[in-house]
């Protein structure tokens, strides 16, 4: 794939041009199955931009049922998934786009549990993948916080953990 398709933003681009792949910390403190998140990296590496926002969309809506009620419904949820499908057809400017990510990360703002929180979070940095790359494992990090909190009594962290990362990158393998 050439760098446009890589990456919209310049800065993304310049850093895949002149550095090797080396995976992420995770910015947020969270339970992981390590191993299953650098493979995901990996493998969304060889996504272009359009489908890793794609990709990142997929994985965020999935937890947008644990909003809280008075969120559930809100128009800023089909706003932003709206504005993200406008700039992965290139109808749109990163501009535009990072205006919508603002309004649509008031839903975190506004949500009074802790998994409505993550969820829209999750959702909020999916919007955000359309702007730049690296929001799209910030996404997936705030899903896995989500399942983590709200399963904590059901299964240990790791267990929890495994499971999401493993949809998460069969969502990704099935846009290879």
């Amino acid at each position: 794939m050439n760098i446009e398709e890589y990456a919209w933003n310049t800065h993304e681009q310049q850093l895949k041009e002149t550095n090797e792949f080396t995976y992420s910390s995770p910015k947020l403190k969270i339970g992981d199955n390590i191993a299953l998140r650098n493979q995901l990296e990996e493998t969304l590496e060889k996504l272009p931009q359009k489908d890793l926002a794609k990709w990142a969309l997929r994985v965020a809506v999935e937890h947008l049922k644990h909003l809280d009620q008075h969120l559930v419904n809100d128009p800023r949820i089909d706003l932003g998934i709206e504005t993200l499908e406008k700039r992965i057809t290139g109808d749109i400017r990163a501009f535009d786009l990072r205006k919508v990510g603002f309004i649509v990360n008031e839903l975190a703002k506004e949500s009074t549990s802790e998994p409505s929180k993550y969820a829209a979070r999750s959702f909020a940095q999916a919007i955000a993948t359309g702007h730049m790359r690296g929001h799209a494992i910030v996404s997936s990090d705030y899903a896995v916080k989500l399942v983590n909190y709200i399963s904590k009594n059901d299964d240990s962290v790791a267990e929890t953990a495994t499971k999401e990362r493993e949809r998460q990158l069969r969502i990704a393998e099935d846009l290879l």
